[in-house]
C-alpha cells in the first residue's frame, strides 16, 4: 500500500461527500416531481436524468471537459470570473455529482411512490400548496428513503472514474482520486500498491452499501 493511501482515501471521500451535498437537493425534488406530478416533457426530463446511468462514464466526462474548458462560453465565463474548473478538484467534485445524479433521483423517487397519497391531498385541500407539502410532507415522510439515496449516492460517487479522469485528470495530491489511483499503479506494474488502494475502497463502498440497506430494511419494517 502507498505511504500516501489514507490521505488519497480522505481525499475520494471528502470529494465524494461533497459532490453527494451537492446534488442531493436537485436530485430529490426531481425525484419527488417525477413521482408526483404529470407535466409535459415529463419522460425527456427523466430521460436526460437517467442518461449518465446508461451512457460510457468518459463519454460524460467529455460533455463536462467541453462544457467547462476555456474555449466553452461556459467556461470562459467561468475563466473571466477567475473561477477555474477542468484539472482541479472542482472537476472531481462536478463529476462525481453528475454520475450519482441518477441513482439519488431513483432512489429518491421509488421512496416518495412508496407514500401513501392521501397524507399529501389532505394538505392539499386544507390548502397547503405544491412547496408546503413538499417540505412539511412528502420530505419528513420520505426521509429513510431519501437518506439511502443519499447513501448510494455517496458510494458511487466514491467509484466514480471515467468521467473523473477525463474532466479533472489524476493530478498525484491534487485530483488523484482512489480509483484514479488504483488505475495509475496498476498501469506501471505496482499492482501490490493498487491491490492496497482497492482494499480502502472496497471497505468505503461496503460500508455505505450496509448502511443503506439497513435502512432501507428499517423503512419497509
Amino acid at each position: 500500500m502507498p505511504a500516501h493511501a489514507f490521505a488519497i482515501a480522505g481525499f475520494s471521500a471528502a470529494m465524494a461527500l461533497l459532490a453527494t451535498a451537492f446534488v442531493l437537493p436537485p436530485g430529490v425534488a426531481l425525484g419527488w416531481l417525477l413521482a408526483r406530478w404529470r407535466f409535459p416533457g415529463r419522460s425527456l426530463v427523466e430521460t436526460i436524468a437517467m442518461l449518465p446511468l446508461v451512457m460510457p462514464p468518459v463519454a460524460t466526462g467529455l460533455l463536462l471537459l467541453r462544457l467547462f474548458g476555456r474555449r466553452s462560453p461556459v467556461g470562459r465565463a467561468l475563466d473571466a470570473a477567475g473561477l477555474e474548473i477542468v484539472f482541479t478538484w472542482k472537476a472531481v467534485v462536478i463529476a462525481m455529482a453528475v454520475m450519482s445524479l441518477p441513482i439519488i433521483v431513483l432512489t429518491a423517487k421509488a421512496g416518495f411512490e412508496q407514500l401513501n397519497p392521501r397524507f399529501e391531498q389532505m394538505a392539499a385541500t386544507l390548502g397547503a400548496g405544491p412547496l408546503r407539502i413538499f417540505l412539511t410532507i412528502s420530505l419528513p415522510l420520505a426521509a429513510r428513503s431519501i437518506l439511502a439515496a443519499a447513501l448510494l449516492g455517496f458510494a458511487r460517487a466514491l467509484g466514480e472514474f471515467g468521467a473523473t479522469i477525463m474532466v479533472a485528470g489524476g493530478i498525484p495530491g491534487e485530483t488523484e482520486t482512489l480509483s484514479v489511483a488504483i488505475y495509475r499503479l496498476t498501469e506501471i506494474g505496482r499492482e501490490d500498491d493498487a491491490m492496497g488502494l482497492l482494499v480502502l475502497s472496497v471497505l468505503l463502498a461496503f460500508m455505505a452499501m450496509l448502511v443503506s440497506n439497513h435502512v432501507l430494511r428499517a423503512r419497509r419494517a
